[in-house]
Formats: structure tokens, sequence, C-alpha cells
């Protein structure tokens, strides 16, 4: 699931720069320097780039001088990245090109209108960063410390029935997404559905706000987190570069955190397909009819196969309506295979939705013994207005009992309110620039921007109806401007960037048995800063890693 953020947006002024790379590499060895004193004084060519933010918004800071030999040589690097020398920056993105097509990097071709039904057909690289993102070490170890108390919170919160259906009653009479999820979920409160064996596997995403310093969450998504498989590849793609060409650019691929999160996320699906103790049963991906992200679905199912030896399908709703069955026990039957596991990849947006029929799929599900990831108390629990009311005060305490856990979570919460709130509403409207609209829908492009929001503030005032209860009010973060190199459709380009860290988190219980609560690899997602949304399947960003600093 693409983000759909509130990201910072300083615009640019045509600073691409685009090259093709017909040519076969060089050879390397010429340019690997045979010491260090020749690392300092590699050349770089300068080009001329121009940008709208100011100079301090664009510099690459150590607060330390001297602190680390291979953080000063990156910063050095990174801050005049965009004047590498073209023949090596041809080079490295040959090699990158070819990698990633040899290693499953791979999406769908959007020009190719069945790259999105038939496996093999169409494919291309998957969007990237060619170089990882700085990012400081010390905010990387406090968003991987938040993983289990979000996970904690996310699990407790679904268990208050009660707090969703009053938290989103506004919403309800607002948005009809939210509505038809919250009748599923009362149902299920009033056959008093219990699930046993509780499995998510949410992705927390953050920004690090230039201004403030703070790492300040996006948002917390409980449903079709995806990227966990491409995000293994595209670490493993940086790290393999770096240890061809660390050496010429000053750069030290053990800077860049393992990343296991396809591996980890298979690892929890294959624990939670143990703990429903059916051999024969599968595991069941639901998926929309169309995906060009597909091949980051299929790593999953690969690992499954190959590490557990679990069998995985791929259904879409309205095929779970026609082949699905419940059994007496509440077993569910789908083409006649027993299902201990079913995982979401689709059902997070209203476009899932187009009849009746994939409603019925959804609530057959939850009516059944499957272990679902996730259920839809945990999909209501990650929802924008759910995000918005556990910052208000005192309600963390009503799920969290550890006063340091508390303070934690509400340390990395930005600024979020209800459009109940008037002085916050008038605030926006004056200076618009400052606050971000999200509507209740995951996904990527829903956001609502700058002057825009002033206009549906004054429209909603006006109307004065209850369509205000769909949206909430964010505070819009404001992240560190940095010169990247992208490469996309085999096409590299130079541009400043921004970038945006999810942080998987896995959590498995049966009944009051916690298996698994735990981080399992990351997500960093980097795109052009003048874009305000964020998502990579929807074509916002493109897949990165980390280089801690």
């Amino acid at each position: 699931m693409g983000s759909a953020h509130s990201s910072c947006s300083l615009l640019t002024a045509s600073s691409t720069q685009h090259f093709c790379f017909p040519q076969p590499p060089i050879c390397v060895s010429k340019l690997r320097p045979a010491n260090q004193n020749q690392i300092r004084s590699i050349k770089f060519t300068s080009h001329s780039f121009r940008c709208c933010s100011s100079p301090q918004n664009l510099s690459l800071r150590c607060n330390q001088v001297g602190e680390f030999e291979t953080q000063v040589k990156y910063l050095k690097t990174m801050a005049d990245i965009h004047g590498i020398d073209q023949e090596l920056l041809n080079t490295i993105v040959y090699d990158a090109l070819v990698w990633s097509s040899l290693h499953g990097l791979v999406v769908g071709d959007k020009s190719v209108k069945r790259s999105g039904i038939v496996p093999g057909v169409g494919l291309v690289h998957s969007p990237i960063a060619l170089l990882p993102g700085s990012f400081p070490e010390t905010h990387w170890k406090q968003a991987c410390e938040l993983v289990s108390i979000f996970n904690e919170l996310v699990d407790r919160v679904s268990l208050d029935g009660k707090f969703l259906q009053e938290s989103l009653s506004r919403t309800k009479k607002a948005d009809d997404f939210t509505s038809r999820l919250l009748d599923i979920h009362s149902k299920m409160l009033q056959m008093d559905k219990k699930e046993e064996i509780r499995l998510g596997l949410h992705r927390s995403d953050y920004m690090l706000d230039e201004k403030t310093k703070l790492l300040l969450q996006v948002e917390l998504n409980t449903i079709s987190s995806s990227f966990a498989g491409l995000s293994q590849i595209v670490s493993k793609l940086h790290s393999d570069l770096l240890d061809q060409y660390g050496e010429v650019l000053g750069l030290d691929s053990r800077m860049i955190p393992e990343n296991n999160s396809g591996n980890q996320s298979a690892e929890v699906l294959a624990k939670a397909w143990t703990e429903y103790n059916n051999p024969s049963a599968v595991i069941m991906i639901v998926v929309q009819a169309e995906e060009r992200n597909m091949y980051d679905q299929h790593w999953l199912s690969v690992h499954l196969r190959k590490r557990h030896n679990v069998k995985t399908i791929r259904k879409t709703m309205a095929e779970i309506d026609r082949e699905g069955e419940l059994q007496s026990d509440g077993t569910l039957l789908v083409d006649g295979q027993a299902v201990a596991v079913v995982y979401f990849r689709a059902g997070y947006t209203p476009i899932d939705y187009p009849s009746e029929t994939e409603w019925a799929a959804r609530l057959l599900v939850e009516q059944s013994s499957a272990v679902k990831c996730p259920s839809i108390s945990y999909h209501l629990a990650g929802t924008k207005k759910i995000q918005q009311e556990l910052a208000k005060p005192n309600v963390l305490e009503r799920f969290l009992d550890n006063k340091e856990d508390i303070a934690k979570i509400r340390k990395c919460f930005a600024g979020l309110w209800s459009l109940d709130d008037k002085d916050i509403v008038k605030k926006a409207i004056e200076a618009p620039d400052l606050f971000v609209m999200k509507p209740q829908r995951e996904g990527g492009g829903n956001n609502i921007y700058g002057d825009d929001v002033r206009k549906t503030l004054v429209r909603l005032q006006k109307e004065g109806n209850v369509e205000d209860a769909a949206y909430i009010l964010m505070q819009r973060i404001f992240p560190s401007v940095y010169p990247t190199i992208f490469v996309r459709d085999g096409i590299c380009h130079k541009d400043h960037a921004i970038s945006e860290l999810g942080i998987f988190g896995a959590y498995l219980r049966n009944k009051d048995k916690v298996i698994v609560n735990d981080q399992c690899g990351y997500l960093m997602r980097t795109k052009v800063s003048s874009s305000n949304e964020g998502g990579v399947a929807a074509g916002f960003a493109v897949l990165d890693s980390i280089y801690l600093t």
C-alpha cells in the first residue's frame, strides 16, 4: 500500500537532468583508488542545478566535526552527489539495472496492458534511488524501539469495540466506505466473534522534521502494508553496489542496516499458519484483479514455500465470494481448500469493492475461523480518525499501562485534529501550507495540500453538513531536502528529494500467549521534494534504503 502522507514540498525550478545508458560498463578497477588519500582527492564534476529552497535547507550537516570518518566522507560526497563523474555514474546505473533484472527487483510495466494480470509479462525494474539515503542512527533506533509498543497498542485498541464504534460514529455518517467496514465490525460484535489467533503485519511511517529534529509519525498502516518483499531486495542492491563502488565513493556497505523484511514477514505468516494447526490448509493472499506490484507479493509466497513448506493461493474478493463457503465449525473453504490465514493485499480502498459481491466476501472471511491479517477490528484501528483520537490527551492511557511507553509514542505524534476544532480550522484556513487534510483512505494520492486545504475547509464551513467528519487535519511535516539520483524506467535523473521511513512490525498472539511482537525490516521511500504524495505503487516515490550516519 502506498503512503498517503503529510510530507513537505519545497518547490524546485527545473532541477531535473535525465540520462540514458546504452553503453556497456567501464572498468571499475580504473576508478578504484589505492589508498584513503586518493579517496579524499577524487574529483567530482559539478553541474548547475536550480532550486527554490534556501541553501540552508539543502545543506547536509554533521553536528560533531570528525565524529566518524565514513560519515564525513559520505556527507561530503552526498552534498555533491549530482556532480559524480558522468562515466562513473553511467556505469553504476548500468550495473544497478542489470542487478535489479537478475534479482527480481521488478514491477509490472504500466504501458503493457497484461502486466498486472499475467506474471512475466511486461516487466520493468522497480523505481529506485541509485544510492541509499542518509538517516541518523539515533532516530533509526528510536523508530525500531517504537515497533513493539505500536503493535501492542493496535491489538488493545482493536479489542475495544465500543471505542472504535464511537470514535468513528461521525465519520460513518460522512463516509460510505468506513460505514460499511463498521457495519461488518458491528455484526462481529453482535455475534460475539472471538479472534483467538490475532495477527498483524503493520508498518509505521515516519519523517524526520528538519526544524525540530523530531521523528514524527506520518501514519500507521494495519492493512496491506506493502513492499516487504522488494524492500529487502533494494537494500541488498545498495549493499552490493557499495561493495563494488564504495571505495570510490567513500561509502561503507556496512552502514546499511540489515533488512530481512520479506523473510521475516513470511516467517510470521508461517507461524500463524502453524498456530491454526491444520497442515493441509493454505494461506490465501487477497489480491486486486490487476496488480502491477504482484512480485512484491510473490516473493512472500516463495519464502513461505521454500523456507516453511506452506502453500499459498491468490484470490480476488470476487473469487472468494464465488468459490468460498463456511463449514459448520467455521472453517473457510475457497475452491475446496481450507484456509488457515487470510492475508489482505486488497480491500483497503473503495475501489476494491465495486459491488455487493466484494462486501459479501469480506463478511464471509470475517465470519470464519481463519486467521485474518488484518481482522476488521485491526483494519479500523489503523484508520486516520483513530490515529487522531489516540493523539488526544489521556487516550493512550486507556490502552497502555507503561508511562515510558506512552511518552515514547506521544513524542512521535505530529499534530492531529478533528475538524470539530474550530480554532485549528481557522488557523488552517489562514495558513494552509502548515496543514494537510486527510480522508479515511489508503494507497496514496488522497490527501489535500496547500491552497486546496483552505478552499476545502471554506466549502465545508459553508455547506455545514457532516462531510467534515470524513477528514482529519494533520500538522505538515517539513523534512530535510537533499540531492539524490532517481532511476525509473531505465532512465536516471538528478533531483532534490525527501524521504519517508517505514518500519514493519509483526504481532502474533494465540489467546493470552504473545508469540511474536517485533520489528521485521523496513521500507525507505524517496521522492522529488516538489511532490506532495508519496506512494511508490501510486507512482510518486521510489524504493530506497538507509545509510546510517
